[in-house]
């Protein structure tokens, strides 16, 4: 098979509808959108605007809350730090969002770093994170480790 012999399956592309093209294409003079009013013109209809009955939008209750001042935390959990432990790309005597950040092992800091239980730790580690579950502080000690929350 060369390049110039590659071709579509059957029926994988349509011509387009050519509009405004004569009586007998079925779709001449007024191309399909009948005569006059809003919906004939450039721009069609306004989206929402159900010809003066109460759009949907506004029958239907308002809900929910979203709070402006809420944070947005990184996640690191014990087994991927453990990993990196492991790896040597973490020393584990002093692990803060700075070499957490250089080694990789998180892309992003946002608003903080909160520290989660998932996994296992052995290392015996001393941690600085913004936040941290009891379970992962829990855990995190039975290990010989500490955690600062800073």
């Amino acid at each position: 098979m060369k390049l110039n012999e590659l071709k579509d399956n059957e029926g994988a592309t349509k011509n387009r509808k050519r509009v405004g093209r004569g009586i007998g294409s079925g779709k001449g003079k007024t191309c399909g959108l009948g005569h006059k009013g809003q919906k004939a013109r450039a721009g069609g209809a306004k989206m929402g605007f159900e010809g003066g009955q109460m759009p949907i939008y506004r029958q239907l209750p308002k809900h929910g809350f979203k709070n402006p001042f809420a944070k947005t935390f990184a996640v690191v959990n014990l087994d991927t730090i453990q990993k990196a432990v492991d790896a040597g790309k973490l020393d584990a005597k002093n692990i803060t969002v700075e070499t957490l950040l250089n080694a990789n092992v998180l892309s992003k800091k946002l608003d903080g770093i909160r520290l989660l239980a998932r996994g296992a730790i052995t290392s015996s580690i001393n941690i600085t994170v913004n936040s941290a579950s009891k379970s992962a502080v829990a855990a995190v000690e039975k290990a010989g480790g500490k955690v600062s929350i800073a």
